[in-house]
């Protein structure tokens, strides 16, 4: 079968050890005779999956136990809702950086529950660049302040972590999470889906610091509330329980490839490669500033008139999934952990040949 390369920005690809290990396992999970899919999430065979998974995570970020990593169903997007139900019992005021989609997207939903002040926007630039810390307004007196660490859509990703003082700092790291090396002691909150560097869709991990539980609102739903989670272990309701164990073969790779620090560098090189490449190019470019591109979403652009005929060639030469987020159109190369240097190679190489034939 030919070697297809999946640019998709999620649900993305996985390791192809990941996937055969997955249909290896589908039938029986150690010859237990029965799958993962079908195991009660409080058996003792489900349990082991559970704590490895666990962790290895708590490893690989190297978190202290005064952390608790929390394995939730609804991925990031319930989290938008879940955070200020969480943290703001006391506090009926939070601030957001507005950098992106997912920016835009997680301030809709606070709003409907606090009061939300902006940090600072880019929006004027229409999500080309990142707000300078001279821009930033941040209220002491707010529950949190929250940012959206790399935005999908856009392709803005923050190359450092804000400095934000004493206010609990959260982040949505759904897209750029084990991706590179981080403070975890600098955030109170982290939270990711996991169908884009985790795992499978259906499944959100958020990593919360012990100080920030018991702040709950008194109507946060039992499957939402994270002091509950973290007591019950995650199992307030059934969990996902086969995106769990997605998961935790996830993090077995990303051990075997020598954890966070030589993924990080993998992912340097790769982002390097392909940005060279359309910087080089007369017929692509990419309009976001240079000193905030992301490393995990690429979005670039070439003639309209030119686009679908990309699109088509690239798909019969094994390069799938390059079309830009509905909201801005353009092209767009997702190359998560997951994606070899290889696939970077070819999807260059490919755009090259492109050009010489086309532009």
């Amino acid at each position: 079968m030919k070697r297809i390369y999946n640019f998709s920005a999620g649900p993305s690809m996985l390791p192809p050890s990941v996937v055969a290990r997955i249909q290896a396992d589908l039938p029986s999970w150690r010859s237990t005779g029965i799958s993962v899919m079908e195991m009660s999430h409080r058996g003792a065979v489900f349990g082991e999956i559970a704590e490895k998974t666990r962790a290895d995570f708590r490893a690989l970020i190297n978190a202290p136990d005064h952390y608790h990593i929390l394995f939730l169903a609804g991925g990031a997007r319930a989290q938008f809702a879940a955070i200020p139900l969480n943290l703001t019992a006391t506090k009926n005021k939070v601030t957001y950086f507005n950098t992106g989609a997912w920016s835009k997207a997680a301030i809709a939903e606070a709003e409907r529950y606090v009061s939300v002040e902006i940090v600072a926007s880019s929006e004027a630039s229409s999500f080309t660049t990142l707000p300078p810390p001279d821009q930033w307004r941040i209220d002491p007196d707010a529950a949190y302040v929250h940012y959206t660490a790399n935005e999908t859509i856009d392709g803005v990703e923050f190359q450092d972590t804000p400095d934000v003082g004493a206010i609990p700092l959260v982040s949505d790291m759904s897209s750029n999470i084990l991706s590179r090396s981080i403070e975890l002691e600098r955030f109170g909150l982290i939270y990711a889906g996991a169908q884009k560097n985790l795992g499978i869709a259906g499944l959100g991990v958020v990593i919360v610091r012990d100080d920030l539980l018991g702040r709950a609102r008194a109507e946060t739903p039992a499957v939402l509330n994270y002091t509950s989670q973290a007591q019950q272990g995650s199992m307030v309701n059934t969990p996902p329980v086969f995106a769990w164990y997605v998961l935790g073969l996830v993090l077995e790779w990303v051990k075997e490839q020598g954890g966070v620090v030589e993924i990080e560098k993998r992912n340097i090189a790769k982002a390097r490669k392909l940005y060279d490449a359309i910087d080089a190019s007369a017929l692509y470019s990419n309009p976001v500033e240079k000193s905030v591109r992301s490393r995990m979403n690429v979005p670039f652009r070439l003639p309209e008139a030119l686009q679908e005929r990309f699109l088509t060639e690239a798909q019969a030469a094994g390069l799938v999934n390059l079309e830009g987020h509905r909201s801005v159109g353009g092209l767009r190369a997702s190359i998560y952990n997951a994606m070899p240097e290889e696939g970077v190679d070819a999807l260059i190489a490919f755009m090259q040949d492109f050009e010489k034939r086309r532009g």
